[in-house]
């Protein structure tokens, strides 16, 4: 079992490696400090569990997770603080310990960790909570989206930015990434430099290519591409363009 030690306190690091250096089975991949190096690391590097401390700067641990992969490695939290019991199970967490962490109790929620079940019911937790609010980690801090809200991403100069009706934001998701988290059905990739909610689209205005300019009720524009619009026609019911084949 490879475990990430995430904990911005060198001490609780330490204990944590002592403990684990203890254990059978048990492979330290690494650490972090922060939320932002923790999904670094997990997007690089395979991991099977991380034991994620809940307030350290820049990303919490909880806001970590609202950024996860749904199949990334499961999560036992680590902190000082109680009250912080209610995140834990409202993020789906497999465990939680409290410091200083005891020899005993990490050893059982490392077994409860390598549980299939367990597993299972992280990643629809992640998934589930993905689903509701959309995390997006920004300059000014982590954002929270209702997907209702967002009328499309675009991709320019190797930067997605997701726009609502009020507002915009750059993400380091890429365009496929964005869809995967997003309500399936409700989001269209359009092209391969835009994704589009099609309950935000107002009306299609139609190219001499083929494709269209999808114009959103809040006035932006969308390019829809020639090989998107034959996708989008069939799901909408209508006509075949002129010369378009079966």
């Amino acid at each position: 079992m490879k475990i990430l030690i995430a904990d911005d306190e060198q001490l609780a690091r330490a204990r944590l490696r002592r403990l684990l250096g203890a254990l059978p089975d048990v492979e330290i991949a690494g650490e972090a400090t922060d939320g932002t190096e923790v999904l670094a690391f997990i997007k690089k590097t395979e991991v099977d569990v991380v034991l994620l401390d809940i307030q350290m700067p820049k990303l919490t641990g909880t806001e970590a997770i609202g950024l996860w992969p749904v199949d990334g490695p499961v999560v036992i939290f680590c902190t000082a603080h109680a009250e912080h019991a209610v995140d834990a199970f409202e993020a789906g967490v497999v465990d939680y310990l409290l410091k200083p962490v005891e020899p005993g109790r990490l050893q059982k929620a490392l077994e409860r960790a390598r549980q299939r079940d367990s597993q299972k019911q992280f990643a629809s937790a992640v998934k589930q909570s993905q689903l509701a609010r959309l995390a997006i980690t920004t300059r000014q801090g982590v954002v929270l989206l209702d997907p209702s809200a967002i009328t499309h991403a675009t991709l320019e100069d190797e930067l997605v930015t997701v726009f609502t009706k009020d507002a915009q934001h750059l993400t380091d998701f890429t365009l496929q990434e964005l869809q995967e988290r997003l309500p399936v059905g409700a989001f269209e990739r359009v092209h391969r430099r835009a994704l589009l909610n099609l309950a935000a689209v107002a009306r299609l205005e139609p190219l001499e290519t083929g494709g269209y300019t999808a114009r959103t009720h809040g006035g932006l524009s969308v390019e829809v591409s020639r090989q998107a619009a034959r996708e989008l026609r069939k799901r909408l019911g209508l006509r075949k363009a002129p010369g378009e084949e079966e």
